[in-house]
């Protein structure tokens, strides 16, 4: 009985020291599967496109551009032909804008006509006056050719663009009394054909300065403005 005591303490001690190598076995493995070192806790692997030492920027998408308003079109400039008739028996002018065309007809002496009307895709036009007056044009290459009808006559024409002061005048104004309505074609080599109407009763008209745009008439100044549509 002697002999089996330390028998007993050794066993006891061999017990003791498996229970401890087991506490500490579970103990490493809880810490390394909850602790920052861990493979749950691990950084993404850097993506392999991105230089060396810098951080990839995060990906942002795009957004879709909004769309844009389209703008307002712009008035389209006038345009100002002047001309005479293929016999350079009178003079004709066309001053068009945005698909409106008015134009005047004149002999200088006592015939006249002021006629208007529309201006289609193509560049035809057909305008129409008093008294049955018409005029039909087209406009190619940069001029206006055609024929125009008044008082029963008819002629052909040809009027190029002109610039200002070149182009198409018009006055009207009561001068003692009477009623004055004038109106003058100034031809690109400065030469004016015009026609100054007293109360119904034709003339020809006084010179036009195109710089003031005024003119004397019955010994009062007149002033004429550039026709447009």
């Amino acid at each position: 009985m002697k002999r089996s005591g330390p028998l007993y303490t050794l066993l006891a001690g061999l017990l003791l020291a498996a229970v401890m190598l087991s506490l500490n076995a579970t103990t490493g493995t809880r810490s390394s599967g909850y602790g920052g070192g861990g493979a749950a806790s691990a950084s993404p692997a850097p993506d392999p496109a991105a230089p060396p030492g810098r951080t990839p920027a995060p990906k942002v998408p795009s957004a879709s551009a909004a769309p844009t308003a389209p703008a307002p079109s712009a008035s389209a400039p006038e345009r100002v032909y002047a001309g005479r008739t293929d016999d350079d028996g009178a003079a004709v002018s066309v001053s068009v804008r945005d698909r409106r065309a008015v134009a005047y007809y004149c002999d200088g002496r006592t015939r006249e006509s002021w006629l208007k009307g529309d201006v289609k895709d193509d560049g035809s036009m057909r305008l129409t006056g008093r008294n049955g007056a018409e005029l039909t044009a087209v406009t190619r290459a940069g001029e206006i050719t055609g024929e125009v009808a008044v008082a029963g006559r008819r002629q052909d024409f040809t009027a190029a663009g002109a610039n200002r002061p070149s182009g198409l005048y018009r006055a009207t104004n009561e001068v003692r009394g009477a009623r004055i309505d004038g109106g003058w074609i100034v031809l690109q080599d400065g030469r004016q054909v015009g026609i100054v109407t007293r109360d119904g009763k034709p003339s020809a008209a006084p010179v036009l300065d195109p710089a003031t745009g005024t003119a004397v008439v019955d010994n009062a100044r007149l002033t004429a403005r550039p026709v447009a549509p």
